[in-house]
C-alpha cells in the first residue's frame, strides 16, 4: 500500500474514531488525547507490516539466489546499483 492511501484511511479512521470518541465522552481533552493515542498505535502498526513486508522479501531474494545456483560458495556478492563503479573488469 502506498502512502498517500494510508494516509487518507489513517485519517479517515481518526475522524470517525474521534467523532465516536467525542459522542461517548463529551469531553474535547479526553477525545484528543484518545485520537492521538490512537495515531501513535497506528503508525506502529504501519511501521511494522513494513518492516514485514521487506523482511519477507529479503528472505525470498536470499531463497532465489541460493536455489538457482545450486552452490552458494560461486555465487558472485549482489550488487545494489549497477554503475561503472561497482562493475568488474
Amino acid at each position: 500500500m502506498s502512502f498517500p492511501k494510508f494516509l487518507v484511511g489513517m485519517l479517515g479512521v481518526l475522524i470517525a474514531f474521534a467523532v465516536t470518541t467525542y459522542m461517548m465522552t463529551h469531553s474535547f481533552w479526553m477525545t484528543v488525547i484518545q485520537t492521538l493515542i490512537c495515531a501513535v498505535v497506528i503508525q506502529i502498526g504501519y511501521f511494522g507490516a513494513i518492516l514485514f513486508l521487506v523482511m519477507r522479501e529479503k528472505s525470498r531474494n536470499a531463497g532465489k539466489q541460493v536455489s538457482s545456483s545450486g552452490d552458494e560458495a560461486s555465487q558472485e556478492p549482489s550488487q545494489p546499483f549497477n554503475t561503472s563503479a561497482t562493475k568488474t573488469p
